[in-house]
């Protein structure tokens, strides 16, 4: 098996690949300078054409991607006019794609990579090499407002990604994950002109799926709107004896005035997986084995997960004068979660492993808020933009459990049926769990963007101050609902960034920017032995990022080259003092270092490339003893490569063939680098042909996920192991009426 030592370098396919995207953005560039004003034309018509939301940046040639996004306390943003990195996914990927989930939209990020939740359904992105939860995915700039495991798409009209620490943009994540880089989804609005849409799609496990899509603006300058969106799938996945049911409803209502704009959204989601396939415990494994067929599912049937979030948030603008804008915001959701998990952990090199299970009911009730003023002024030739920003999130966790201690024999290329969990270790009311955790969060922000040289030259700074409260609770009865511990640390996280625009379509870039998460509160007990210092809180952890690069934006497709540097501290671990002792310590930090280059737009017409590649390398230091000082962090590709097309094929008039690549390098399990994965790729396909029937526009697509049913791990997050999706085909067709 190749270890991560031996993959350093992506193999001469990727290589191959990423010099065929460049050459044809080399040729792009000598036709648009053939051509220049022809193509500029062809841009600012692009600009101008009627969007959903008429206040997001506007889109590159081709649709896919946009030319900026939501920066938080910064607002909307350029992607030239700013030191950071961001990429954002339109409505228009979505649907050509039949992207159904939030991670299907990632697969496009060659910054980002997937992994299981540990012994659930939940959706982990791994960006620059490090997680971000569901939990922490905001919506439209407000944290804690989102379903957790799942997120739909069928009401998104784009999905942003800002990559590297945002404890500044955005303020501290509601449970801290996120220190490589976040998520923000912006829901759909009604455009000026009116969407009439009905999807239905398939599978080829006979999945089946209906979405109607319904927007439209009225009352006087249509400055009313309003989009709703219903959605519903149902079926097997290419997984074996893997179903999943999903159902949405949503509406977003705006109201666009001369000065004053206000939005509101409103969702329900529920998804329901039944026999969902789960991450794999290494268990007492001293090697890997290689991964079993791609739709083999070792989990049993009796397994399930039943995830029903109610949600919503509103949002108001209002235009002070040319110069001043005021804004506010505040939205809050309930969640019910139930599920009846399975855990599957190897206890040999050949396949051998245990199954047991578990039954825990969670609910949560969070609310959030946010509210802020931007300002343009200048002070002789001295331009500022400046940013004032407040944001709160109040979240509660009620939860229970019920595991079962049977451990039952089984093996990942054979699994057997095991019986469903009888339950013999549990805590709290399984039918009204009581409160575990509340969560508050506040903080205010202050930055300002001096521009210099007719803006030429600009020079952002700014800080945020945050509260971060934090408390514990025993699970009823055992704990009583007893507060077993409290959090309440202060800290500030600065931000200084820097852009230089020496030509019209070229930006250098370089930022200094924090990351923040609560820091742990130690455990009472580590196995048999007191922990000394139980409770103790320790102090939030502050990650630093050091980032520099350039970025091209030719009019219709554009380019970024960055470098990085991330240093993360440690969670935390315990240390045995004694036979019967132990002391909590927090010590030792992980760095990431990488290099990025990203490539994306419509270069040529009728040509759409996103395609990216990341080479990461990563380092423990001052680890327990120095045990594993040097060695790889767990779960860090050494690089990531995407490879995306969409072509119109000449002389077939509404017909365009898309593909995908995915190459993913070696990472490690373990802290001390004796397990490792093998690079993996896989390759996506896709066709659709747009057409008109009685005036109406119709389009059917074909897509095809892992072309050639690779069996893979995909990722060792955690030190747990995600298989990487079978290959399953897709079948939509839409109309416009």
């Amino acid at each position: 098996m190749p270890t991560p030592a031996r993959l350093g370098v992506p193999y001469r396919p990727t290589l191959l690949a990423l010099f065929c995207a460049l050459s044809v953005s080399a040729h792009a560039a000598t036709t648009n300078n053939d051509d220049k004003a022809l193509v500029l034309d062809e841009v600012n018509v692009n600009a101008q054409a009627p969007t959903a939301t008429a206040a997001l940046p506007p889109v590159y040639a081709g649709g896919q991607v946009a030319r900026g996004g939501q920066l938080g306390v910064l607002g909307n943003q350029d992607m030239m006019d700013v030191p950071f990195t961001m990429a954002a996914y339109t409505e228009q990927l979505i649907q050509d794609q039949q992207a159904e989930d939030v991670a299907d939209v990632l697969l496009n990020d060659s910054s980002v990579r997937q992994a299981s939740g540990f012994s659930n359904q939940a959706q982990i992105f791994m960006i620059r090499g490090l997680p971000l939860t569901g939990d922490d995915i905001s919506y439209n700039g407000l944290y804690g407002v989102l379903p957790r495991q799942i997120i739909s798409t069928d009401a998104l009209e784009r999905v942003e990604v800002f990559k590297g620490p945002n404890a500044f943009i955005n303020g501290v994540t509601p449970t801290g994950s996120g220190i490589g880089g976040g998520v923000n989804l912006q829901p759909k609005r009604a455009g000026d002109v009116p969407t009439r849409r009905f999807t239905t799609d398939i599978n080829d496990e006979g999945r089946v799926g209906q979405h109607l899509d319904l927007g439209q603006r009225f009352g006087e300058d249509n400055r009313f709107g309003a989009r709703v969106n219903l959605a519903q799938r149902e079926g097997d996945t290419g997984i074996d004896h893997e179903n999943q049911r999903s159902k949405l409803f949503s509406i977003g209502l705006d109201y666009r005035g001369d000065a004053l704009r206000i939005s509101g959204d409103f969702a329900y989601q529920k998804e329901r997986v039944n026999g969902g396939r789960n991450s794999v415990n290494l268990g007492t494994a001293t090697h890997i084995p290689d991964a079993p067929s791609a739709d083999t599912n070792y989990a049993p049937k009796w397994g399930f997960t039943d995830i029903e979030d109610t949600f919503g948030m509103l949002r108001a603008e209002y235009d002070l004068n040319d110069n001043w804008t005021a804004y506010a915001a505040g939205g809050a959701k309930h969640t019910r979660e139930v599920g009846r998990y399975n855990s599957t952990t190897l206890v040999g090199n050949d396949g051998a492993s245990t199954t047991t299970g578990s039954f825990i009911p969670h609910d949560e009730d969070n609310t959030s808020v946010m509210a802020g003023l931007n300002g343009r002024f200048a002070t002789g030739p001295v331009t500022h933009k400046l940013n004032f920003g407040l944001a709160g999130i109040w979240t509660e966790q009620r939860s229970a459990y019920d595991f079962d201690l049977t451990r039952y024999s089984n093996n990942i290329y054979h699994p057997v049926q095991t019986p469903s969990p009888v339950g013999n270790f549990s805590g709290g009311d399984l039918s009204d769990p009581g409160i575990v955790g509340k969560t508050f969060n506040r903080s205010a922000a202050v930055s300002d963007t001096l521009g210099f040289f007719d803006d030429r030259l600009l020079l952002t700074v700014g800080l945020r101050r945050q509260q971060l409260v934090v408390q514990g609770y025993g699970y009823a009865p055992y704990g009583s609902g007893i507060r077993t511990s409290a959090y309440d640390e202060s800290i500030t996280t600065p931000v200084y960034g820097i852009v230089f625009k020496p030509w019209e379509h070229v930006s250098f870039y370089a930022n200094r920017i924090e990351g923040l998460a609560k820091g742990p509160i130690s455990p009472l007990t580590s196995g048999n032995r007191v922990v000394t210092n139980g409770n103790e809180a320790f102090a939030p952890a502050r990650s630093t990022q050091i980032e520099a690069g350039v970025k091209v934006d030719m009019g219709t497709y554009g380019a970024s080259l960055g470098v990085y540097r991330i240093e993360q501290p440690s969670d935390g671990y315990s240390v045995i003092t004694s036979a019967t002792t132990a002391e909590f310590v927090r010590q030792g930090e992980q760095i990431n270092k990488g290099v990025e280059l990203n490539v994306f737009g419509e270069p040529i017409e009728g040509l759409r490339l996103i395609s990216g590649l990341t080479l990461m390398d990563t380092e423990l230091k001052n680890t327990q003893n120095g045990a594993n000082d040097g060695n790889r962090a767990i779960g860090v590709p050494t690089f990531q490569f995407n490879a995306g097309v969409d072509w119109d094929v000449p002389g077939l008039q509404g017909v365009a063939l898309n593909a995908r690549m995915l190459r993913t390098g070696g990472q490690y399990a373990d802290a001390a680098n004796n397990l490792s994965l093998p690079t993996w790729n896989r390759f996506d396909a896709g066709a659709r042909y747009g057409f008109k029937v009685d005036q109406k526009d119709i389009t059917l697509r074909l897509n095809i996920e892992n072309l050639a049913n690779e069996k893979y791990w995909e990722s060792a997050q955690s030190g747990y192991l995600t298989q990487g999706e079978p290959r399953v085909a897709k079948l939509s067709g839409t109309i416009d009426f």
